[in-house]
């Protein structure tokens, strides 16, 4: 379709400067950011990241709730703490309330390399907004906490996004 056979809307529309694909670009940066320095000093992809610093914060859970509180899909929570747990990082036990589920939480191991990590995290956020004020900090806070909250309702109606990209 050449430029011509389009709708005028279609003419003029810019990926660059469409907000979700902008959003998202961003965010796999800041990913992939995250993700060259995790596996290279820590050995973990992002997704281990993410269930060992929601467990160290929020202590044992069940890989449900891991996946809620990260955004992240049951394969990929199971998928994470399967290969934490072959590493030594976290147990999996069964979970008293319910047979079939199962609970997690880090060994010492785990806890000790999470402390580890933090600095590193700490660390990565400044570099990436250390050039923003407080001003906008506050107010990138404040627009990603909106948007989070659209997204749940949406999703909640059964009118949720699909992948982000």
């Amino acid at each position: 379709m050449t430029t011509t056979d389009q709708t005028p809307r279609a003419a003029g529309f810019r990926l660059e400067a469409f907000l979700p694909y902008r959003l998202a670009t961003v965010t796999d940066s800041v990913a992939s950011l995250f993700a060259e320095r995790y596996e290279r000093r820590f050995k973990l992809t992002i997704p281990e990241w993410r269930v060992m610093a929601t467990i160290a914060e929020h202590g044992t859970l069940s890989p449900t709730l891991v996946g809620r509180r990260t955004a992240m899909d049951k394969v990929k929570v199971s998928r994470a703490a399967q290969s934490l747990a072959a590493k030594g990082l976290l147990r999996q036990t069964q979970d008293p309330r319910d047979g079939r589920g199962r609970l997690l939480r880090l060994t010492r191991k785990g806890t000790s390399m999470y402390e580890g990590m933090v600095p590193l995290a700490t660390k990565l956020e400044t570099e990436v907004f250390g050039d923003l004020s407080r001003a906008d900090l506050a107010a990138l806070d404040r627009v990603l906490t909106k948007l989070s909250s659209r997204i749940e309702t949406n999703g909640q109606d059964g009118a949720g996004p699909g992948d982000h990209s």
